[in-house]
């Protein structure tokens, strides 16, 4: 298998590729690319980065670099090279997307946005942040995959100089997000290369006790197997070559991380493990493949149990091989892998893999062609989109992503044959989430080939699951217990949630019609609008939801649909004076004001205590008070004679001894007892109407307008408020201006 580059050859400030180095490196499998826009990404990132430095000492240009040389060596397009070379430009330097699109093009600026993007999450906790960017990461590269191929040869340089991070804790840190993270990732797109460098450079800063103990029993076993290996090794050429099999033929050795894992999980001793040591077979075509399968088995004796055809059914990223496991000289075993050299490709680098389809501009990602495939990355980070979209707060996605992540695979199908990947222990309700969350919320039960089983049954490979369907759309207790999967888990809370919101709603409501009957009114939802605005809630719902769960209390409730009936308490309008012409001066002051000017209340606006205000200072007439958003004083902003204006204020006994005229609007239905309800919502509201005037009239609806004495300008929108609870009224406003002379009487 080849490997990336070296991590000491790109690791030196001494050997930092030229743009040459990497040109080269991107021409030997597209001779077409454009060089000159990698040279130009080149040079950009070298200046832009001028005078960084990294904590190994080295110039920083060094890293974008490095990571250009990783994403090459997975032979990708033009545009993802460059992304590499300028993903830190926008984070670390002046330069902006805008730079980046006119000096490199648009989707090239696009991919740099989705990488910048993920790194810009500051938040409380580490597990939190952790959380958040993976949510982060999934959006971006459901997006464009390339964004997470350069996230994870970014993640695969910093692994590889971790050592120059001074902090224990935070290289710990690092290689943990890596491990739980990153790595998982790589391995399900099937940039397997990428994934085993992750999960080994993570290895040794996360557990260097174990990773140690690992490689010193690798050393001493290398010693004792060397001869049989050697044996089994020259064995297998000797007879592939003897079959006429046209076949490459090389060995390698399991790596520490994946021996650790089998050891935790397996709980097996050293020796037990039979894997350690593995030849791979790479043929020229499938039938060739089972051909050397049956020189292997003619040859050595087989474990039966140890037997898989990846080929005739694939992973779900698209990863396909013969395994084996034989019993060789000495009564070791030795794991083989039989394949293609394009299997090989897969495996090796996964949805890179498919840029080597051309298209007409080139050299460039082919979704339709990786789909046609089978390795479209977006079916095999669907699962992760499905967990985001039920909701749940970061932390729960996390756990639930992890679900997805960790586990080794059962293979399953429908009964049309489509095959369903599900982590070992799952059960018939993870493969119906699995398949559609619909699906899931209606399982009753299963038939597992052919046969009827219950829906905690554990399933096995080539099982065959017929979900049975009921009606009934409510997660029974336990359910969460049954399942193993992520997805299946996150889809369950989610509607537990809203089982548990329907309730709470439910409870709210009865609540709500409960309180206005104790205030003799009836309920409605419509009387809520402007309550919902006082307590900052979206909709009815939610507010029934809050009542319910008591976050929200009737009584207030009952002040933001009728605001003000519990405010001044104590006084009535009877005991304040009138605010009107001639006792301006006792409700209103201000700088400018000449002592024993005439003040006057503008009839057009109706100004009152609570309003901002200001004074025009009109020649025959004195100062005309209106308030600040009048229309009226549009009239006086190009008149100079006219533009003496007063910046004024209310005296505090305007606050506490003043009475206002304020004016209503209302639109009320032509209907027996309609006014003496008005009447009586304004008094309930501690108002007084002074008149009433009817503005036109039709066979169903009155256009009114209403003088109301209040104390302030809140109180006026208090009773407004309180009207439109009113199902008689349909309409009701403060009025501000008119032309119309019968309302200029009433004032």
């Amino acid at each position: 298998m080849s490997a990336l580059a070296s991590p000491s050859a790109l690791a030196s400030a001494d050997a930092i590729p030229s743009a040459d180095d990497l040109i080269a490196r991107v021409q030997a499998y597209y001779p077409q690319a454009d060089a000159d826009l990698i040279r130009r990404a080149y040079e950009f990132a070298r200046d832009s980065h001028e005078g960084q430095s990294r904590q190994s000492g080295h110039p920083y240009y060094s890293h974008v670099v490095a990571v250009a040389m990783l994403l090459a060596e997975l032979r990708l397009d033009v545009a993802t090279i460059c992304t590499g070379l300028l993903h830190d430009t926008v984070e670390d330097t002046p330069a902006t997307l805008d730079d980046i699109e006119r000096l490199f093009g648009a989707d090239v600026a696009q991919l740099v946005d989705g990488v910048t993007k993920l790194g810009q999450m500051e938040l409380g906790s580490k597990r939190t942040k952790q959380a958040e960017n993976l949510q982060k990461l999934v959006v971006a590269i459901t997006r464009d995959v390339r964004v997470l191929l350069v996230k994870l040869c970014d993640r695969l340089h910093n692994m590889r100089t971790l050592h120059y991070v001074p902090k224990p804790e935070k290289r710990e840190r690092v290689a943990r997000e890596t491990l739980e993270i990153y790595a998982p990732l790589a391995r399900r797109i099937g940039v397997n290369r990428v994934c085993v460098e992750l999960e080994n450079l993570s290895f040794q800063n996360v557990n260097p006790a174990a990773y140690e103990s690992v490689t010193r029993r690798l050393t001493e076993l290398r010693e004792t197997r060397a001869d049989a290996v050697a044996i089994v090794s020259s064995t297998l050429s000797e007879r592939l070559t003897e079959a006429g099999i046209d076949c490459r033929v090389f060995g390698r050795e399991k790596r520490p991380y994946s021996i650790w894992r089998k050891l935790e999980k397996k709980g097996v001793s050293f020796d037990d493990i039979a894997d350690i040591y593995a030849f791979r077979i790479l043929t020229e075509d499938a039938e060739a493949c089972y051909a050397a399968l049956g020189v292997v088995h003619r040859t050595w004796r087989c474990v039966p149990e140890r037997f898989h055809d990846y080929i005739s059914t694939p992973k779900p990223n698209n990863y396909r091989s013969l395994h084996t496991t034989i019993i060789g000289p000495g009564n070791i075993r030795i794991e083989l892998q039989i394949r293609t050299e394009e299997m090989e490709l897969v495996a090796d680098t996964g949805v890179a893999a498919h840029w080597r389809y051309k298209t007409d501009d080139g050299y460039a990602y082919d979704p339709k062609a990786a789909r046609e495939a089978g390795g479209d990355p977006l079916d095999r980070l669907r699962p992760f989109v499905e967990i985001l979209e039920q909701g749940g707060d970061p932390d729960e996605f996390l756990e639930h992503a992890k679900l997805e992540m960790f586990s080794d695979q059962v293979y399953c199908f429908t009964p049309k044959g489509q095959l369903i990947a599900l982590p070992n222990g799952a059960t018939p309700l993870d493969f119906a989430f699995a398949v559609h969350t619909e699906l899931g919320y209606s399982a009753i039960g299963a038939r597992i080939n052919g046969r009827e089983r219950p829906l905690r049954t554990r399933l096995g490979n080539g099982d065959v699951i017929e979900i049975v369907k009921g009606g009934e759309r409510h997660p029974p207790a336990g359910w969460e217990d049954m399942v193993s999967t992520g997805r299946a888990r996150a889809a369950i809370r989610k509607l537990i949630r809203e089982s548990e919101s329907e309730e709470f709603a439910r409870i709210g409501r009865v609540i709500a019609e409960h309180a206005f009957a104790r205030e003799g009114k009836e309920f409605r939802d419509s009387a809520l609008g402007d309550a919902l605005k006082r307590l900052e809630l979206d909709d009815v719902e939610a507010l029934m939801i809050a009542l319910g769960r008591g976050t929200v209390s009737s009584s207030e409730m009952l002040d933001a649909v009728f605001p003000g009936q519990r405010e001044y308490d104590g006084d009535t309008l009877s005991d304040r004076e009138r605010i009107e012409d001639g006792k301006g001066s006792l409700f209103v002051h201000g700088r400018g004001l000449t002592p024993g000017v005439s003040l006057h209340f503008a009839e057009c606006c109706s100004p009152m205590p609570g309003d901002r205000i200001v004074g025009v200072m009109q020649p025959g007439r004195g100062v005309v008070v209106h308030v600040i958003d009048c229309e009226r004083l549009a009239e006086f902003e190009d008149d100079a004679s006219l533009a003496n204006w007063i910046d004024l204020k209310w005296t505090p006994e305007a606050d506490t001894r003043g009475v206002s005229i304020g004016r209503i609007h209302a639109t009320i239905r032509n209907e027996p007892g309609v006014l003496a309800e008005i009447a009586g919502v304004v008094g309930d509201a501690r108002g007084n109407i002074t008149d009433v005037k009817t503005l036109s009239r039709t066979r169903d609806f009155f256009e009114m307008a209403f003088d109301v004495e209040v104390f302030d300008a809140r109180h006026l929108s208090n009773i407004v408020s309180a009207l439109k609870t009113s199902d008689r009224v349909v309409s009701a406003e403060r009025a501000r201006f008119t032309e119309d002379p019968a309302l200029k009487e009433t004032a």
